[in-house]
């Protein structure tokens, strides 16, 4: 793939209650929380138009107007956003993508809306396509350090995949970065809530989720430690960047 080629469309799943950051998110959602003087989610789009990213679906749930809001006051990123509310009920994070599928059209990348990911992209975009598979899960080994591994990978496949029964042989850890192709959410019923990890664990079990796995750690605002090294990482690439412009 040539650097010419444009990133799949990205579904930025910011649609949660973000218990973990009570009381800061009873009335600000987690993608508005404060990050070095701006709102997570500029960070997240500036990231995004920086790796070529050309359209972003934002699916909402949770005070998702007041996030609509805020980044139609953003700086434009060069980037078209579409929007997709769950509605009265909120849908988990697979049943908001399914929610979203007729913006999205044909494969494209999900990210959590609680993650910063410095990586490249464009070679999880390539193995994705050339897998044949209708999903894929980039995956860190982590060993138990930045949170509770959960994926078994051999190498080549993800083995097993269980954020809530982990075993000894789980080293890695989901990534927070999908890319699929819109018949892996065929299967889901449109309006019931489902969540991502739910998918995920069927298309391991039906040998239909490619891997990819990556080797520089991913940063998250979803606790109130993550939020704090993600201020400060940010911080730092800030200024390694003033300093050599």
């Amino acid at each position: 793939m040539t650097r010419d080629a444009h990133l799949l469309p990205v579904a930025i799943l910011a649609g949660g209650r973000a218990t973990r950051l009570r009381p800061a998110t009873d009335r600000l959602p987690k993608a508005l929380m404060d990050v070095n003087g701006r709102p997570f989610i500029a960070w997240q789009l500036e990231a995004l138009q920086a790796q070529g990213a050309l359209r972003v679906i934002i699916c909402v749930g949770h005070l998702g107007e007041d996030i609509r809001r805020v980044v139609a006051d953003e700086p434009d990123f060069g980037l078209h956003v579409d929007w997709a509310f769950d509605g009265p009920t909120l849908l988990g994070t697979a049943g908001a993508i399914r929610r979203a599928l007729p913006l999205i059209g044909g494969p494209f990348f999900v990210l959590y809306g609680d993650s910063y990911l410095p990586i490249d992209w464009y070679p999880v975009q390539e193995a994705f396509l050339a897998s044949g598979k209708p999903g894929l899960m980039t995956v860190y080994r982590n060993e138990d350090r930045l949170d509770r591994s959960n994926v078994e990978f051999d190498g080549q496949r993800i083995v097993a995949y269980d954020k809530n029964a982990q075993t000894s042989r789980m080293h890695h850890i989901d990534y927070g970065l999908g890319a699929f192709h819109p018949s892996a959410f065929a299967r889901l019923v449109d309006g019931r809530p489902t969540d991502l990890a739910e998918l995920y664990g069927d298309l391991t079990a039906e040998h239909l989720l490619a891997a990819y796995e990556v080797h520089q750690r991913f940063f998250e605002i979803g606790s109130f430690d993550g939020l704090e090294e993600t201020r400060a990482f940010l911080a730092s690439r800030r200024r390694q960047e003033e300093g050599r412009s």
